[in-house]
């Protein structure tokens, strides 16, 4: 007797600015074989320019950011009935083979306590992995699998249920650090990630700092993440460690000076809803090659 086919929900973002790639994107997904799809276009703040028959949208009247574009993608194919799996695609990432998919639900199906299988990203021309996409501290090795306490959350597979039970991406974060934060909650239910670099996707590599407010955000998320998250013990700990590697790694006064600026930002609040982990999971993710203080 054949095992059925694992339903997936798609949720991709679009700002109408990546025609070509786009599609490129959109054309390697609904080329997946043995998964039964349900996609949806998110327009952030746009109505999508392009979308193929059988994909749903949803327009958001303004680009409420990244995870809160997500949210809403997951939440549209929730009813009725939601699939065993969401699957979160960039709209620059291409999954080079029809059988992508259904691999990745194979490693959930070997490692039934982990609530997300995070595939390895590599650029299309160098297939060189940028560290930033290997889910877990020592990065120098790209290709070795194993537990995970992070996530590349631009390509990642999730089971629906845990993702529901932990509430979806921090929406008003808008850009960067959601990931470890949905990654945490994750991982305080009792659940784990698991990293299969086997399984390739294709992601341009690009650097986060393209972004105009990426150094304000990424200090802002970093306070906001240990407030909504960590133990109160531990969050000057967390904080201090990022201020002193921040230091180290910012060359520009200016990029410095945006940074610290986020870091005050974070400071005055906005943070939302106080749940931090359990000492339990502060153990388990050390035990697992990551406390939560780096």
């Amino acid at each position: 007797m054949t095992n059925p086919k694992a339903t997936i929900d798609v949720v991709v973002l679009t700002m109408n600015d990546r025609p070509e790639p786009f599609k490129r994107a959109m054309e390697s997904l609904l080329s997946q074989q043995d998964v039964e799809l349900r996609v949806v276009i998110v327009g952030n703040g746009v109505e999508p320019d392009y979308v193929p028959d059988g994909v749903r949208t949803v327009v958001l009247p303004v680009n409420e950011g990244i995870p809160a574009g997500r949210n809403a993608g997951a939440d549209a194919l929730a009813e009725p009935d939601a699939a065993e799996f969401v699957f979160f695609l960039d709209n620059d990432a291409v999954l080079p083979t029809p059988d992508t998919l259904a691999q990745l639900v194979a490693v959930a199906r070997c490692h039934p306590q982990a609530a997300y299988i995070q595939p390895r990203i590599a650029d299309p021309d160098t297939g060189v992995t940028m560290r930033r996409w290997v889910p877990r501290l020592r990065t120098t090795d790209a290709t070795r699998p194993g537990t995970v306490t992070v996530m590349a959350e631009g390509v990642v597979l999730i089971r629906r249920a845990d993702y529901e039970q932990a509430g979806g991406w921090p929406g008003h974060f808008f850009l960067f650090h959601e990931g470890i934060d949905l990654s945490w909650r994750l991982w305080d239910l009792g659940r784990t990630g698991y990293y299969a670099p086997e399984i390739v996707i294709h992601h341009p590599a690009t650097t986060p700092s393209r972004h105009a407010d990426f150094y304000r955000l990424v200090a802002r998320n970093r306070v906001w993440l240990a407030y909504r998250r960590l133990p109160a013990a531990l969050v000057p700990v967390y904080l201090m460690t990022w201020t002193v590697l921040s230091i180290a790694r910012i060359r520009s006064r200016t990029s410095l000076a945006v940074w610290f600026a986020g870091l005050m930002e974070g400071l005055k609040g906005g943070h939302g809803q106080r749940r931090p982990m359990t000492w339990g999971t502060v153990l388990r993710l050390a035990r697992a090659g990551r406390p939560p203080i780096v």
